[in-house]
């Protein structure tokens, strides 16, 4: 990757050199979400902008919410429509628990059902030191990536319940592994592993199946809006593959755990990341 920062977060993929991929190369539609509508936090770039777009492709409707990207939640809604994806959006901010809320709301009334949640939206901000971790970004960390999937499946799940529906959350590898300058990340993500196995105990007789993905080093937005220059310029050149992965190359996951097509697994998370071994 070229070296580039941003100095914000959440990140901007209109900014990115090269645009991250969001339909994968191989992907042939089939069907396997007709007539369903999905639900997707932080849909206007990266992962969820590939798992909208790959969603509509396969035949659902699409809602996602967004904090403040404009730019990209309209150009990601111009891709959904151009799949044949009817979508609706909604900017936000889901460390609200009543915005979470209301996401969900919103989402049904305008669709009239909710068949599947896509809890991927997150955030990071790295530290050189544990002792420097700051109690702002540890509290907003925490509350982005851990704390509103408790309020968005809790929302979700009454309407999931009547459609037999699937959540997917979005995990990590450094969940297995860990990372010394992602700390309270790190921490989040493996409380959403948790929280995915717990919650698809709860809910297994109820026909919700709850399942994960632990991306590795994948170019989204949120790389040059966390990383120094010359740390994006070597990204992803760490693992097995030695590449960084793209979005839809998680999104192909997303899908499949989503769809009826993985009817039978539950609380499980499969690792997209590169050819790195965690045994998780």
């Amino acid at each position: 990757m070229p070296p580039q920062h941003q100095e914000r977060q959440p990140g901007i993929e209109a900014r990115m050199q090269p645009k991250p991929r969001y339909i994968h190369p191989d992907h042939r539609p089939s069907g396997m979400l007709d007539g369903k509508t999905i639900l997707i936090t932080g849909g206007d770039s990266g992962i969820g902008r590939a798992a909208a777009v790959g969603a509509a492709m396969e035949g659902a409707a699409v809602a996602f919410g967004y904090l403040d990207e404009h730019e990209d939640a309209a150009e990601t809604k111009r891709l959904v429509e151009e799949a044949g994806g009817r979508c609706t959006v909604f900017a936000g901010d889901i460390r609200d628990a009543e915005y979470c809320r209301e996401l969900v709301d919103r989402t049904v009334r305008e669709f009239g059902a909710l068949d599947g949640l896509f809890n991927n939206a997150a955030e990071q901000h790295p530290e050189e030191s544990f002792e420097e971790l700051k109690p702002d970004n540890l509290e907003k960390t925490f509350q982005t990536n851990i704390f509103a999937q408790f309020f968005l499946s809790q929302a979700a799940l009454p309407h999931l319940q009547k459609r037999s529906g699937a959540i997917v959350n979005n995990a990590s590898v450094n969940a297995y592994k860990g990372n010394p300058q992602l700390i309270d990340y790190s921490a989040t993500k493996g409380a959403i592993v948790a929280f995915t196995r717990s919650l698809a105990l709860a809910t297994a007789e109820k026909g919700i199946r709850v399942n994960a993905v632990a991306p590795g080093p994948i170019w989204t937005p949120l790389i040059p809006a966390t990383f120094p220059e010359e740390e994006v310029a070597s990204f992803g050149n760490d693992v097995p593959m030695k590449r960084a992965g793209q979005p839809d190359e998680v999104a192909e996951a997303v899908l499949f755990l989503l769809s009826t097509r993985s009817s039978y697994i539950t609380g499980q998370t499969i690792h997209v990341n590169g050819g790195t071994i965690v045994n998780g």
